[in-house]
């Protein structure tokens, strides 16, 4: 990669790292703090997390440049660098910056063209990334646009390119539910924690909402399960056409369907708005679901 490529190759990866949605949420919070500071201690108070936790994404951040440490006695305080403050809040769509220009999505181009050179033309990939951009927007989705376009424009890029396992050997799982919120997306992640590199696991909606409750990421950590960078997409043919597994959550018949794809419908509760105790009822059920699914499909490959 020449050194221009690098470059772009490590501002993705910086973006990554700033939109995971704790870090975003992190981040936000330093953001609108009229003191442009926080410590741990108050920054686990305000996202509802343990210190180690926000410890672990406060150091990640302090590495890669984005935020600076300061000690001040028994106390370290956390504040984002001045020449990164810009860049943060218009990833992240917060008020303390204007909506994503057109030069910022033109940057999002340069940086896909680079991730699938020899894959696909540019024009492809700005005819997908204009449409994962109004998808999201029509879902609502305001905070992060920026971002999460380029990442929702990635993954259906690779989905295209990968094609089905008969072709890149690994098999791929795709669950589906109406708002993409809750059950989809812990079934995914619960998955993935299973998994490892032996599937390919994707999560989309039918009417996808703009955000992922909290609650649902409790949940999931509570099992080892991160929700890492994920947030709600819309259901393309794209993604179903590239699936060998597709798991419907209520999504009824919105999602295609193509031959020699192996469809199972899981008739689960939505857990979305609903308290800690019963999201954690219905994460078990899936917890449950997704080790025999693994296991079908191990038996299955053997």
């Amino acid at each position: 990669m020449n050194q221009s490529g690098a470059r772009i190759a490590d501002m993705a990866a910086t973006t990554a790292l700033i939109t995971d949605p704790t870090r975003a949420r992190l981040l936000t919070l330093l953001l609108t703090n009229p003191d442009g500071r926080s410590t741990v201690t108050v920054l686990a108070r305000e996202l509802g997390l343990r210190q180690p936790t926000v410890t672990h994404h406060a150091r990640l951040l302090t590495e890669a440049g984005v935020l600076t440490r300061l000690p001040e006695g028994r106390q370290a305080w956390y504040s984002i660098v001045s020449d990164q403050r810009d860049r943060v809040a218009e990833l992240l769509g917060t008020d303390a910056a204007a909506p994503p220009s057109d030069a910022v999505f033109d940057r999002i181009a340069d940086d896909l063209a680079v991730r699938f050179a020899g894959q696909f033309g540019r024009e492809t990939i700005e005819r997908t990334l204009t449409e994962s951009r109004e998808l999201l927007e029509r879902a609502g989705t305001a905070a992060h646009l920026a971002s999460r376009t380029a990442e929702f424009t990635a993954q259906r890029l690779a989905a295209v390119a990968a094609g089905r396992s008969d072709a890149a050997g690994v098999p791929e799982v795709l669950f589906v539910c109406v708002r993409n919120a809750g059950r989809s997306q812990m079934a995914a992640a619960l998955l993935r924690r299973l998994a490892g590199d032996r599937l390919r696991v994707r999560s989309a909606g039918s009417a996808p909402s703009n955000r992922i409750s909290p609650v649902i990421a409790n949940a999931l950590d509570e099992l080892g399960a991160s929700i890492g960078d994920e947030f709600p997409k819309a259901l393309t043919d794209e993604v179903v056409r590239a699936a060998d597994v597709v798991v419907t959550m209520g999504c009824g018949d919105a999602c295609p369907v193509y031959a020699d794809t192996r469809y199972l419908d899981w008739d689960l509760a939505d857990p979305v708005d609903l308290p800690l105790e019963r999201v954690r009822v219905i994460r078990d059920d899936i917890d449950r679901r997704v080790h025999e699914l693994l296991e079908s499909l191990v038996s299955r490959a053997g």
